[in-house]
Parts: C-alpha cells; structure tokens; sequence
C-alpha cells in the first residue's frame, strides 16, 4: 500500500468487496441473530423453542464459516483461516452437537458472531460510506448535470448549479477516490486481522499443530517398538535356529571325521558359527530382547543386571505389566545408564531402584563412581532424555565430580493403563 502502484492494483476493488459484503452478511446475521432469540425464547414453554436456542448457540459455526471464505478477499494466505472444528468420533446429530458443545472455538466463534452483529458491520458500513460512496457522488455531479439537472446537492450540503463547480467537485472526489482507496484498504486489513484473531487465532492452531504432532510423535514410537519385535521374532525363529542346526550339524560332523586336516577345517567352522551364533544373541537381545516381551520390565531389568560387569543391587516393585512403549523406554534407559557406568565411571557397585507412584514410573540408577558425567561428553544422555520425553517423561543427572550418580527417569503412566 506504500507505493502508487496500489491504487492501479485489483486491491482496493478487494478491500471494496471485503467491507461491502461484511455489510451484507453483518446485517443478515444480525436479523437471524435476534429472529432465533426472540422465537426461541417465546416458544421454549413448549419446546419448539429449545432447537431455536441451540440454532442460537451454534450460529457462530456458518458465520465462521463465511468469513472464512471472505478474508481470501483480502488475505494472501490461500489458506488464511483454517476451521479448527474436530470431527465426531461417530456419527450422529447427538455427537456432532456434544463435540461441537464440548469445542472451545464453538463458544469463540459465537462471540465472533454476536459481536459482528452488533458492531462490526455498522463499522464497516460507515467505511464504505465516507471513503467510497461520498467520493463517488463528487464524481457522479457533472454527470447529474449533463443529464439535465440545474441544482445537483451534492452530499445534501451543497448547491451546484454551474458546470465549473461541477468539474471542481468531481476533481475534489477522483482526490478522495485515491484517498479513500488507501482508508479502504487499512480499514478491510484491520477487520481481516480481527476475524481471524477472533475466529482462527494463530496460538490456537498452533496449539492443535504440536498437540498433533505430539500424537504423531508417540504414534511413531509404538510403531518403531513394534518393529523392532517384528525383527527381534525374525531373527530369533529364523537366522539364529538356522545358525543352531547348522553349529549342531558341524559339531556331529568333527565327531565323524578322521584326525586330519578335514577335522581341523570342521573344528574352526564349528568355532566361527559358535561366534557368529552368539553374537546373534547379542544381536537380538540389543534390538529387543525377549524377556522383556514375555516377562515385562522387572525380569528385565534383573537380566541386565546379571550380565553387568559392575555388580548391580535391584529394588523394583511394579504393580503388573506396564505399557509396551514405557516398558521399552525405561528398560533401554537402564541398560545405558549401566553401560555408562561400566565404562565412565569406574564404579565398584551399582543400584537399580523404583516403582509405579502417583501415576508414573519412576526410576532411579545410581552407582558410586567418580561423577562428573556430561550429557555433551558423547555418553548417551542425549538419546535418553530424546527417549524419555518423547513419552512425556523426564530425566534428570545429578553427578557432581568425585561422585556418586544419580540418573533419574519418570515416565506418565496412569493405574489404568497398566495391564494384567
């Protein structure tokens, strides 16, 4: 709007669209508005009345609606307001309206409405007059004159009966024209910027954008866990049983086979599929190991114990089987944090303490080491707490240089989720 080239744009034609349709649609909605009040106040008694009333409630929805469709008159966003409205979780008029009553945008947008009704377009209205028709009427007065008028009362204030008057005031009014173009299009950018804080505030879409992406997140997670059975199943009823036979069969083939080179080739295979079979194992039980799918998080964790190089003492008390994404998360966050300690922290023992309270799981592994972990060192710490808040959860480190560590993890779990 700066520049010249404005006024030789379809712009103030679209800002003359914006206001003039508010016009319209402002004083339709206000004649619904008062007609659904007044008839449903008057016939609730009997009940006509009552979806008079909800019309009511619910008549910020198509106004909404509509101006949705007019702010593309003056919002380069092809997009500019987007209808924030969930869909029922089934069908049916009786959960449309619950989810539609349940919405705060429902409630916005009825005040949208009511203040549209009875504001707004009155705004607009006067806009529309003093910016654009009176300037048009300056221009139109040669016209009224040519047209065989002797007294042309321009805007009802003044007499013109004299063509240089009337070529005066039609100049006066291509200068209020230009003028008016640019009130035209601060005016029609200001009410645009209102309705869509009013009807489609950007906080509030981008609330629904991260609580999506929030969902997508965890989605994500559940799908990756299972995965990672599904591969951790394959390998284990198909390569590592394929590898077993196959040790089996090499290890009868040394015991048939004379002394000689033969038997020495047979003894190094039989050794390299031992190898390659045990590192198997250790393969799957990385990816996701076993006992934690049929024994849940506390047999787990105790298998991770036992195959510590520091001693670790255990005092885990769960109430039952945790959900799966949990019980993966807090049992990966353990091993780490007991491979860390292996490795960093020169620890002569190692506990592994918690439980299920105040609807969450928490966990807690300490070690007496030398401290001084940190979480930029390249020790893992970052993946975890990735890990755990992706779940919602928290981690926490205290380790002060000289020890002890302290690595503490809550993950939301509620009572009711836990399963049998």
């Amino acid at each position: 709007m700066s520049g010249p080239g404005f006024l030789l744009s379809a712009w103030p034609w679209r800002a003359a669209g914006y206001l003039v349709s508010g016009v319209v649609v402002g004083a339709v909605t206000l004649v619904a508005l008062v007609v659904l009040a007044a008839l449903g106040g008057v016939l609730v008694l009997v009940l006509v009345g009552v979806p008079m009333l909800l019309a009511l409630v619910l008549a910020g929805i198509p106004v909404a609606r509509v101006e949705r469709r007019r702010l593309r008159l003056v919002d380069l966003d092809p997009d500019p307001a987007r209808d924030q409205h969930r869909a029922p979780a089934r069908g049916g008029l009786w959960a449309w309206l619950s989810t539609r009553f349940r919405e705060p945008v429902t409630w916005r947008e009825l005040g949208h409405a009511l203040l549209f009704a009875g504001l707004l377009w009155p705004v607009d209205a006067l806009v529309v007059v003093f910016a654009l028709l009176c300037p048009l009427s300056l221009v139109g007065t040669p016209l009224l004159m040519a047209v065989g008028f002797d007294e042309v009362k321009v805007l009802k204030l003044w007499a013109v009966t004299t063509w240089p008057a009337a070529v005066g005031f039609a100049a006066l009014g291509v200068v209020l024209c230009c003028l008016g173009a640019y009130a035209l299009g601060v005016a029609a950018g200001a009410r645009g910027a209102l309705t869509r804080l009013l009807i489609a505030p950007r906080d509030a879409e981008l609330g629904a954008r991260v609580v999506e992406l929030t969902r997508s997140r965890v989605r994500l997670v559940d799908a990756f866990e299972a995965e990672r059975r599904r591969i951790e199943r394959d390998l284990h009823d198909g390569a590592q049983q394929r590898l077993v036979a196959l040790t089996m069969t090499l290890g009868l083939a040394r015991l048939d086979a004379p002394p000689g080179p033969l038997a020495d080739r047979l003894a190094q295979a039989h050794e390299e599929a031992g190898r390659a079979l045990a590192e198997l194992r250790e393969l799957i039980h990385g990816i996701h190991p076993k006992v934690l799918t049929d024994f849940g998080l506390e047999a787990a964790v105790a298998d991770a114990a036992d195959r510590s190089v520091v001693p670790v003492d255990i005092d885990l008390e769960l109430p039952g089987r945790l959900p799966r994404a949990v019980e993966s998360a807090a049992y990966f966050v353990v091993c780490e944090a007991l491979a860390n300690i292996a490795k960093h922290s020169g620890a002569a023992r190692a506990e592994v303490r918690g439980g299920h309270t105040g609807g969450r799981l928490v966990l807690e592994v300490r070690d007496d080491g030398c401290g001084g972990a940190d979480a930029s060192a390249g020790t893992g710490l970052t993946g975890l707490a990735d890990r755990v808040s992706v779940l919602d959860g928290r981690l926490s480190v205290s380790s002060p240089p000289g020890g002890p560590t302290l690595l503490r993890v809550e993950l939301p779990c509620e009572p009711s989720d836990l399963c049998a």
